[in-house]
């Protein structure tokens, strides 16, 4: 019989041109969780005689002191589910899931190894990052209930493998936007929660817009006092973070291995500092607050030297309170500021990020005013031709690939769905995801990409359910878009896998949609 077995499994596998293990449609059969990952891993070896279950003895061991924030993650992921004490343990003894170093040099910074033998689930990593990746492995190869908020009937076991992963590009990220729609700090959290389980390494908080300005700025109080006072649709409130509120956002995404990015845009997409601050203004005069979705209709006043004291203030305060190295300009639309005042006010914005340590990250339109190599161009465009990206890749820049009418999340699925905007184009599940980011721009290679981001724009978003039902399950699309090799992108092989998430979604409380074109799981 185990011969049998093992010649099945061996069966079972394709191995791509890349060494990538991949399922073939014999395997989807009858699949295990093996076959169920998302994103897909560089290598998967199964150990069909194995498996590892989970029990009241297990311990969560550390072999390494850097691996203490993701085993925390863990352990907060099953006690509940399981009902298990799990200790966090230092040093390897007995049973359980260990956390160690020593893991092959291919999986480099972000990569892990994982291997199941019937005593304990080891993952090794040469960082915090990898580790965290590789749990959020284990957690897909655990049954669905073991993401459960309440505690369930056992048994939980792990089917024997092993595993060697390692991401196809550095950034993997998911953009909120919080100013046409505010949403809570507990509302964010779970949204950066449910990211986190899909290896999304990155999370963009897009924090001022023509509706609303969201973030507490010391030095300048009427933002939030007025400028954060209202949203979309005309709701009121304080509808803004202290600063306290975003440290805490920033501490909860670190705790799952995210880097928040904050986005103030400029000059352009400023209704809301405007109507704050009259000196914000050519004609010194308040603008009234704006409730609407229209754009390209403001722009701060380029050649008062106040506007420059107002972004050096933004800039200063954030930078102090967000520990990643990456600030956001945006810099998208600015239909009302003249192409030569947009270059004088990049010219004057650029180096004060860099003065405060950070990185330039922008949507794409501001590459042109500079020649730096380091500033990172985001490219939300809706063609596969932009001159002045490439351009700029062809000196160096990195390009962050976000393709609206490809990973916008705010899109409709198609004409009958009841959230989302089309101007785009409608982007079903698959639509999502039949793209390369690394041939998808003219001039722009595989070398030229820094990653992929999936942004979530909220004119008629309003709800954490809305999120999740735009978010899922095309955030997932974009995070193996992100992760997995090229060679292993193929619609018919990703489906199945991706259908295998209805099951935990549905244990997790997710409202995502139930696309026709996936066969879900039951």
């Amino acid at each position: 019989m185990k011969a049998k077995r093992l010649q099945a499994a061996l069966a079972a596998l394709v191995i791509a041109g890349s060494g990538v293990l991949v399922t073939n449609t014999a395997e989807a059969a009858a699949p295990t969780t093996l076959q169920e990952l998302v994103p897909q891993p560089v290598q998967v070896q199964p150990r069909p005689d194995i498996t590892f279950t989970l029990t009241a003895a297990s311990k969560i061991q550390l072999a390494t002191r850097d691996a203490r924030k993701p085993a925390e993650l863990l352990a907060k992921v099953l006690r509940p589910s399981t009902g298990y004490a799990l200790p966090i343990t230092d040093g390897v003894s007995g049973a359980g899931v260990v956390l160690t170093g020593g893991a092959d040099p291919k999986t480099g910074p972000e990569g892990y190894q994982l291997d199941v033998t019937p005593e304990q689930v080891v993952i090794r990593a040469s960082s915090p990052a990898g580790h965290f990746n590789g749990i959020a492995t284990l957690r897909q190869l655990l049954p669905p209930k073991a993401e459960a908020k309440t505690r369930q009937p056992g048994p939980w076991t792990v089917p024997g493998a092993s595993i060697l992963d390692h991401p196809r590009y550095h950034h993997r990220g998911a953009m909120l936007d919080v100013s046409r729609h505010f949403f809570t700090p507990d509302q964010v959290k779970r949204y950066v929660d449910q990211i986190a389980a899909f290896k999304i390494n990155y999370f963009h908080l897009h924090l001022s817009d023509d509706q609303g300005w969201r973030l507490e700025i010391k030095s300048w109080p009427e933002l939030t006092r007025i400028g954060g006072s209202t949203e979309v649709g005309g709701r009121t409130g304080k509808l803004f973070y202290t600063q306290d509120q975003y440290r805490d956002i920033v501490a909860h995404a670190a705790s799952r291995g995210i880097t928040v990015i904050p986005e103030f845009d400029m000059p352009g997409h400023t209704n809301a500092a405007q109507a704050s601050y009259a000196e914000l203004n050519c004609d010194g005069k308040k603008r009234p607050l704006y409730t609407g979705t229209e754009v390209g209709f403001s722009s701060l006043c380029i050649n008062n030297d106040i506007t420059y004291k107002f972004v050096e203030d933004v800039i200063r305060e954030v930078s102090a309170i967000t520990p990643g190295l990456y600030f956001h300009i945006g810099g998208d639309e600015a239909l009302s500021t003249p192409d030569a005042d947009y270059v004088t006010f990049m010219n004057r914005v650029l180096p004060i990020v860099e003065k405060y340590g950070k990185t330039t990250v922008g949507w794409h339109e501001f590459i042109k005013t500079t020649k730096d190599t380091t500033v990172i161009p985001q490219f939300w465009g809706t063609t596969t031709t932009d001159a002045n990206v490439a351009a700029a890749a062809q000196r160096g820049n990195k390009v962050l690939m976000s393709p609206a009418n490809r990973i916008y999340l705010d899109m409709k699925y198609d004409k009958n769905t009841k959230l989302g905007l089309d101007w785009a184009g409608l982007v079903e599940v698959r639509d999502a995801y039949s793209w390369n980011p690394g041939a998808y721009l003219n001039g722009v290679t595989e070398a030229n990409v820094r990653g992929v981001e999936a942004p979530l724009w909220t004119e008629t978003i309003r709800t954490s359910a809305d999120i999740e039902y735009m978010a899922f399950p095309r955030l997932p699309v974009a995070a193996e878009l992100g992760w997995s090799p090229a060679a292993v992108h193929d619609w018919d092989r990703f489906a199945p896998r991706l259908g295998a998430q209805g099951p935990r979604w549905k244990v997790q409380g997710v409202n995502f949609y139930a696309s026709t074109q996936v066969p879900w799981k039951r």
